[in-house]
């Protein structure tokens, strides 16, 4: 991009003094050239520094397409600027008829061809290695237990058979088992959970889940590409390499182009010397390869590329993988992740049910006063609900925490309890009717004891997000068929798809089998974009036809993804669709602007209409080229009109 953009300036300070000292130029704009003899050679020898240095990537890149034998746009610039470049030169000598003098074309052409390749690939975003991002999730050191005392090792440097202390807060450096402790597992990035799990001896761990709140020793049961994060980099990188590219319009409006122009060439000079006009024939062939070469072709697809991602950045999303965008039109099927995308990937409580004299909202701030100093993440989410609810919530003192238990503290004299079934049977009290109920909706659920008698429960479960019934809605009214992917239960999975109307969803689904998920869907005849933020999301999102990334999630997740929300809204899948589609549109608008503008002027510049006394003058064909590459500008500037607010998008 940076080697384009500084030969841009370059040249465009090159053609000032080539196009205005070109002869042909001041003809048509009717001023007069001074008469000395050294401005006759300024075009030609400036019009030759830039037809080798300014047209050298085009020159190469039509080397490159001929030994492909695919040729492109490349083959029609170079052979374009060639035949410009020795004809003015054979003008300049006097070899050639004036006329052939095409030195400001040649100029102008290079200029516009460098600025449009610039465009291109400054829309293109730049990428990280989703393998790399999958590796950054171990951590940078692991502590070996060595005897009475532990020493620090890179992972890598683990072997089978090693215990390793995970403390609070820390990632397991490799697969292993438990073997003394127990704590409370984040495993959000590889299972898709949303809640943690509780592992205690015996149980296996894996590399990169993190232990909430409690420390555990692990022995080493698997290390290096054996690993279950080894596997998910596995998925990651077959997926990537098996997605199929899409051939680039504008790639096969340059094919048809370059044989339709050098047809037309070739029917143009047999046609003039058959009827006995040899130097009209040659004038004529050249006049078509100039006229022919795609001024506007070169700018139809980057301008509106360059300018649907501005438009996409302002909306929120942003389009990492231009071939993903222009995909998203024809997507039939949007598969959502739950955990984090549907909804917020957290614990939070969604209902309380007192049991006693207590009404709700003293329950609730009682629970919260008990679990204030605790940092497990459903304390955090009972104690924000609180602050929520703008309570005043009560000091406490004497706090204990038991893992798997639950807290207890001394709340305004009284001993309050809060925990899982654990406290129920440890405290000899019998759960509440209600969490029967809950449980079957995938809930989780804890119990307010005071004084060693239940006052309440409480039901935690992960958010859905305001955003999402509106997201699937707009889906539904664009002819897109919305389903739910999820690592949690099946009645977790029934209850969130109930309330957000949803009618298909896969539940209890591994990392490993979520790509072979989408791949059933689309051995359905289905074009799928696959939704998601966690690194089990990442085979998926690289399996499906276009991968959407929420900006909040893992580095793998975006690595692995085309387009990546920037925001957490759902409503900005349908931004993605509103944009492509549209896009789209102008894209093909440009095409047919700048082919049809050759459709018409080179049948014209190869004289069809000679017989009725009209020939296109090359002078008009350039103007009309010009013209046509305002054309494609201003049309492609229409998108900037596009809201892509994720809120204005749903309301269309």
């Amino acid at each position: 991009m940076a080697g384009f953009r500084k030969l841009f300036w370059l040249m465009l300070i090159l053609a000032v003094p080539v196009v205005g000292f070109s002869t042909m130029f001041s003809m048509l704009l009717g001023y007069s050239l001074p008469e000395a003899q050294w401005v006759s050679w300024v075009s030609p020898l400036l019009g030759t520094v830039m037809y080798v240095w300014g047209g050298a990537p085009f020159l190469t890149g039509a080397v490159s397409e001929l030994r492909a034998r695919k040729p492109g746009m490349m083959l029609l610039i170079a052979l374009a600027i060639t035949v410009a470049f020795l004809a003015s030169w054979g003008a300049s000598l006097g070899i050639l008829h004036h006329e052939l003098d095409f030195w400001w074309e040649l100029a102008l052409l290079i200029v516009i061809m460098l600025l449009g390749h610039w465009i291109e690939m400054r829309s293109l975003a730049q990428t990280t290695s989703a393998l790399d991002s999958l590796a950054a999730l171990l951590p940078d050191e692991a502590e070996r237990v060595e005897g009475q005392s532990t020493i620090t090792i890179a992972p890598e440097d683990l072997e089978v058979g090693d215990v390793v202390v995970v403390r609070p807060g820390g990632r397991v450096p490799a697969d292993g088992r438990v073997i003394q402790g127990s704590a409370s597992m984040n495993e959000s990035m590889i299972t898709g959970e949303s809640h943690p799990v509780r592992r205690s001896v015996g149980d296996q761990v894996v590399a990169s889940t993190v232990a909430t709140d409690s420390g555990i020793r692990v022995e080493i049961t698997a290390v290096g590409q054996d690993t279950a994060l080894a596997g998910i980099q596995k998925l990651v990188s077959e997926a990537q390499n098996s997605s199929s590219r899409a051939q680039r319009l504008a790639d096969r409006a340059s094919a048809w182009l370059f044989w339709f122009a050098l047809i037309a060439a070739a029917i143009t000079a047999l046609v003039w010397t058959v009827v006995g006009l040899p130097d009209a024939a040659v004038i004529r062939t050249i006049t078509v390869l100039v006229i022919a070469c795609p001024h506007a072709l070169g700018l139809a697809i980057p301008l509106v590329v360059s300018i649907a991602t501005e438009r996409a950045a302002r909306g929120g999303v942003l389009v990492k993988d231009r071939l993903a965008l222009e995909s998203m039109r024809t997507i039939d099927t949007v598969l959502f992740d739950k955990t984090g995308t549907l909804t917020e990937g957290a614990p939070a409580v969604t209902a309380v049910h007192p049991a006693g004299q207590l009404g709700p909202d003293a329950l609730l701030a009682l629970a919260a006063a008990a679990e204030n100093d605790s940092e497990h993440p459903l304390a955090r989410a009972i104690v924000n609900a609180a602050k929520e609810q703008q309570f005043a919530i009560p000091n406490a003192t004497d706090f204990e925490s038991s893992p798997a238990v639950g807290v207890r503290a001394r709340v305004d004299g009284r001993i309050v309890q809060v925990g899982g079934p654990y406290l129920l049977q440890q405290e000899h009290v019998e759960e509440l009717p209600i969490a029967e109920l809950w449980r079957k909706e995938g809930a989780i659920i804890l119990h307010v004891l005071i004084e060693g008698k239940v006052a309440g429960a409480l039901r935690l479960a992960d958010q859905i997000r305001p955003e999402s019934l509106a997201a699937v809605t707009a889906l539904r009214e664009r002819g897109v068929d919305v389903v739910m992917i999820t690592g949690d239960a099946e009645a977790v999975a029934a209850t969130v798809s109930t309330d957000i109307g949803i009618d298909r969803y896969f539940a209890g689904v591994r990392p490993e089998d979520k790509a072979s998920k989408v791949k059933e869907l689309q051995n359905e005849g289905r074009r799928v974009a696959m939704v998601g933020d966690g690194v089990n999301d990442a085979p998926a999102l690289a399996q499906a036809d276009v991968g959407i990334a929420i900006g909040a999630g893992t580095d793998v997740a975006i690595a692995s993804a085309g387009v990546i929300l920037a925001s957490d809204d759902p409503r900005s899948v349908v931004s993605v669709i509103e944009l492509s589609r549209a896009s789209y549109r102008k894209m093909k608008q440009n095409l047919w602007w700048a082919a049809g503008y050759n459709l018409i002027s080179v049948p014209l510049a190869a004289g069809i209409l000679a017989p009725i006394g009209f020939v296109l003058p090359m002078s008009i064909g350039a103007i009309l080229m010009s013209l046509s590459t305002i054309v494609v500008a201003l049309n492609a500037q229409l998108l900037r009109r596009l809201d892509l607010r994720p809120e204005a998008v749903v309301r269309r």
